[in-house]
């Protein structure tokens, strides 16, 4: 049997039951304490030149359909720090093409944090399982192209299109709204965004929900064939749908990437199985 086949079900099958102190997988990544408060959004901080980023290898999606059997990413390289009150993860990982817009067939380079909301026993790291919630922190590069140089309208992402008029000229925004598409239904990924990351939960494929209340951060940054990408999300809050981390504290931590590039959305990504994660005192 194909060897990230075995371990793609071997994931799913028995990570959903097993404990943190079962896992003694190596290597691990230790998130330094810095001084300073706040989110830490800045990816060219002098505290990562000084800490080893830990490789992380990427396996194919291979659970569910549609399938990714051959990912562009093999491996992102991940390193931590903390300021006591957020955490930050910097993600970094070869990418020949800047996805960073989304028009009918071409899709944005992205990357996600998984973090279990409890440690004992595990969710499974695809995504977590029923009654063993995730919370997955996703960086999209559509998303923070759109937040520095505004959103597009339709003559910048069609050239050729020809509009008349748009039912909101002529209509009453209550009688405009389905013909607005998913903004009308209240589609979350269609409102106005303060962050290039969006703050979720899952318990499982199929299941992923937008979190009423946004709390994780970060920014990226495409440079000769590189995206450097910072996810930072606060140690504490009063969401029951976060974690709860603390000086000290030991977790996980799963990732997951795409290659728009490569046409790579949705389902078709590559993963990560659970990385244990350690916030030095």
């Amino acid at each position: 049997m194909n060897t990230h086949k075995l371990i793609s079900i071997v994931a799913g099958i028995v990570f959903s039951g097993v404990t943190l102190s079962a896992l003694s997988a190596e290597p691990i990544i230790q998130a330094r304490r810095i001084v300073g408060s706040g989110p830490i959004l800045n990816t060219d901080l002098p505290q990562w030149r000084q800490i080893k980023a830990v490789p992380v290898a990427m396996l194919p999606q291979m659970v569910t359909s549609p399938k990714n059997l051959s990912p562009a990413v093999k491996e992102l390289k991940v390193k931590a720090i903390h300021n006591g009150q957020w955490l930050a993860l910097l993600i970094e990982w070869n990418d020949a093409t800047q996805d960073d817009r989304i028009v009918s067939d071409q899709f944005g380079d992205q990357v996600a944090v998984e973090l279990p909301l409890k440690n004992d026993p595990l969710p499974n790291p695809m995504m977590g399982n029923p009654g063993a919630r995730v919370n997955i922190l996703q960086w999209r590069a559509a998303f923070q192209h759109d937040i520095e140089k505004g959103e597009p309208n339709i003559t910048d992402l069609y050239p050729n299109a020809v509009v008349d008029l748009y039912p909101d000229q002529v209509l009453r925004v209550t009688d405009a709204r389905p013909y607005s598409g998913a903004l009308g239904m209240d589609n979350p990924i269609s409102r106005g965004k303060e962050s290039p990351v969006l703050d979720q939960m899952a318990e499982g494929w199929g299941t992923m929900t937008v979190k009423p209340d946004q709390h994780a951060d970060g920014k990226g940054a495409w440079k000769n064939g590189m995206w450097r990408v910072v996810i930072t999300t606060p140690l504490l809050t009063e969401s029951v749908n976060s974690p709860r981390l603390a000086p000290g504290s030991k977790t996980m931590a799963a990732f997951a990437v795409w290659d728009g590039g490569h046409k790579e959305v949705g389902s078709r990504k590559a993963w990560s199985s659970w990385v244990p994660l350690e916030l030095l005192k």
